[in-house]
């Protein structure tokens, strides 16, 4: 498995928001104990929550990438999710696809996203649920609930501080029968059928997980521009080869047809509450795009280029 971008970093212990966290410095010297940033909080730095089960790796760009679902982890001496209507299956492919989309963007750049990353397998925790089903009512997994959204935290504080505003992508892989992306602002799709009046109309978008985008974006785009638009996600990532849902040439998914339109992490972490960065879940079809090496290469590709383009386009971001 292809792993990170530099060399094996040693450990230091940290405290960051709260939590007891382990630090990936990359640098000499012994352990030590810190309750602020410090110059390892530096772009590339990795930590972890004690376990080592939560890997957040910091940026210095306005960019944040997620990925819940593609732990692999089962120790024993945590116990399984049991509960009712509770997905227990990992979303294939899906942390190396997250590490692959981090070293593209440094090479293509030279600027780092920051990265959050659940390893353990979804049968002993759902991050991207709410904190009971996420952990099936186990406590030992409520830490690691609490760290994997810590750091999401801590991660969108920085790039508000040095950014003034971002962008988090939450990464997913769907089995839906359908060979295109689903894109999620934590919208219905009865709200993606609306006209682009009734849509702009009824404010729908200040109930988005990109509610900040819209009313603080580069090009002016209006609501319905940003979601289904020529220069939302979704179109962006189908000039790139991945035709999506919704976009300028798909604008919502038809009535019969399942469709993730967001989850807890959008939700959480997203605009509509308020805040700086915006949350967009992304879920990417396997056959084609995650069932080989090299597919999953190509779609990386794909996703660096299409949110280069879009912090470019909404943002006024570039390296």
């Amino acid at each position: 498995m292809m792993r990170s971008m530099s060399r094996a970093p040693r450990i230091a212990l940290a405290a960051v928001t709260g939590l007891a966290l382990v630090v990936a410095t990359g640098c000499g010297g012994a352990a030590s104990t810190e309750s602020k940033a410090t110059a390892a909080d530096t772009a590339g730095t990795v930590r972890t929550d004690p376990g080592g089960w939560i890997e957040y790796t910091i940026g210095d760009m306005p960019l944040i990438l997620s990925a819940p679902h593609g732990g692999s982890f089962t120790p024993a001496h945590i116990p399984s999710r049991v509960c009712s209507g509770c997905i227990t299956g990992a979303d294939e492919a899906l942390e190396e696809l997250t590490r692959r989309v981090a070293t593209r963007v440094y090479l293509r750049t030279g600027r780092r996203p920051y990265v959050i990353i659940n390893r353990l397998a979804r049968v002993k925790l759902d991050p991207n649920r709410e904190v009971v089903e996420a952990t099936g009512g186990n406590a030992v997994t409520v830490p690691i609930w609490t760290a994997y959204h810590a750091f999401i935290d801590t991660a969108a504080a920085r790039v508000a501080r040095t950014h003034r505003r971002g962008l988090l992508l939450d990464l997913h892989g769907t089995i839906h029968p359908y060979a295109r992306l689903e894109i999620g602002y934590n919208l219905p799709a009865s709200t993606l059928r609306l006209s682009d009046s009734l849509f702009n109309a009824a404010g729908a978008v200040a109930q988005s997980s990109i509610a900040r985008l819209a009313t603080d974006n580069a090009g002016h785009a209006s609501g319905a521009d940003l979601i289904w638009g020529a220069s939302s996600l979704g179109a962006i990532f189908a000039r790139n080869g991945y035709p999506a849902v919704p976009s300028a040439s798909r604008r919502a998914p038809a009535l019969d047809e399942p469709y993730y339109s967001g989850g807890y992490t959008s939700e959480r972490h997203g605009s509509a509450n308020g805040g700086a960065v915006d949350a967009i879940q992304v879920e990417a079809w396997r056959d084609g795009v995650r069932d080989t090496s090299a597919n999953l290469d190509r779609y990386a590709d794909a996703v660096v280029s299409t949110a280069l383009e879009y912090l470019r386009t909404h943002y006024g971001w570039s390296p």
